[in-house]
């Protein structure tokens, strides 16, 4: 084949920053604003406060998402920028020494020290930093981080898990109301695990099972909450 027909493969990996995110807030905004629900629910509280407390959770939620993974991803950023900075002094200072050291990581993975000296040689010709950038301190563009686009897909991803048992309560009643939006949640959990584990290539039961569980666990919990303080008020 030549080389010219060859064509890059695609990998589930390259997914992995946009899906962790994605499928972190909306596990969250279900499960959060699903319990908040059942827990107000069960403690006696009027339709509208149920409401009204979940529409509460649903912004509180979607802001401390978009904040806390803007905060964490910029770290790493930060962490990042530092290394290719030091790295960058460290190639105008001493190329001999860091042109060893690459080879060095080659002879690690299982070439000879001539072929790894004359990888790392013309890696190196090509972009000494991206080189080094990529076998010595693991920073890709794929995997490089991005704190915007974390925050705002955080944020995105918890607002549509927590409006999903929302809708639940618009179309419940008062009596059905914990019944219906516990269902429904776990449902909406069982079917992102199952979609996650899928976009990931593991196993749609395994990850369909751990989301229902956790799940299930926090409405519960908050639920006997609910109505142990329902009950005492």
């Amino acid at each position: 084949m030549k080389a010219s027909q060859i064509t890059a493969e695609s990998h589930r990996s390259e997914n992995i920053s946009w899906l962790r995110a994605a499928v972190l807030g909306a596990n969250d905004g279900i499960v959060s604003t699903a319990s908040l629900i059942v827990g107000v629910a069960a403690a006696n509280s009027s339709h509208q406060s149920i409401l009204i407390t979940g529409i509460a959770g649903l912004v509180a939620g979607a802001m401390s998402m978009a904040a806390g993974e803007y905060v964490s991803v910029s770290s790493q950023a930060d962490t990042e920028t530092a290394d290719l900075s030091r790295e960058k002094a460290e190639l105008s200072s001493n190329i001999e020494f860091e042109r060893a050291e690459l080879a060095q990581i080659y002879v690690g993975r299982g070439l000879d020290q001539e072929l790894a000296s004359k990888v790392a040689e013309q890696l190196m010709a090509h972009d000494a930093l991206g080189a080094h950038a990529r076998d010595e301190l693991g920073i890709t563009e794929t995997l490089s981080a991005r704190p915007i686009q974390a925050a705002l897909a955080s944020a995105a991803a918890f607002t549509v898990g927590a409006a999903l048992p929302l809708l639940m309560v618009l179309i419940s009643t008062p009596e059905n109301l914990i019944l219906i939006v516990s269902l429904a949640s776990l449902a909406f959990l069982i079917t992102l695990g199952s979609v996650a584990a899928s976009v990931g290539g593991a196993n749609i039961w395994k990850g369909a099972w751990r989301v229902g569980f956790w799940g299930a666990a926090a409405m519960g919990l908050t639920a006997g909450i609910g109505h142990l303080f329902g009950t005492v008020v």
